[in-house]
């Protein structure tokens, strides 16, 4: 007769051995499917050449002297003669600002501002990677 009071007992090594069979093919299997979509892309309507826009290269060094590209200005008419730089070139290009490491901030923070004030958009600081 059945006793209502015994628990019944899983044995479930035989589905742990069977599931780590299954995850053992699927190791070594998985890096071996490829799988490739052929898709044929549509040609664009504009053949128009983009153009690279040279970027404008601003160096600050440690005695205060401004170079912007290859000329070189002081920093106390900076503001004025960028400005007039700056009529020549195209304001969506790239300003990169290097500046010694010893300078006040604030005396990068004002160069910045007179190329935000000239119209630049794109203006990076740069750092010693």
């Amino acid at each position: 007769m059945y006793d209502w009071d015994d628990k019944p007992e899983l044995n479930i090594t035989p589905l742990v051995d069977v599931m780590l069979v299954l995850l053992a093919i699927l190791m070594v299997i998985a890096p071996n499917i490829i799988y490739e979509e052929n898709i044929k892309l549509p040609q664009g309507s504009v053949s128009k050449q983009l153009s690279e826009i040279p970027p404008v290269h601003i160096t600050i060094d440690k005695d205060m002297n401004v170079k912007i590209n290859k000329d070189n200005y002081m920093l106390n008419a900076f503001m004025d003669n960028f400005s007039n730089y700056a009529k020549d070139l195209d304001l969506k290009a790239t300003v990169l600002i290097s500046a010694d490491r010893s300078l006040d901030y604030g005396i990068v923070m004002s160069v910045l501002a007179a190329v935000k004030q000239a119209g630049f958009s794109e203006v990076s600081l740069a750092t010693n990677g």
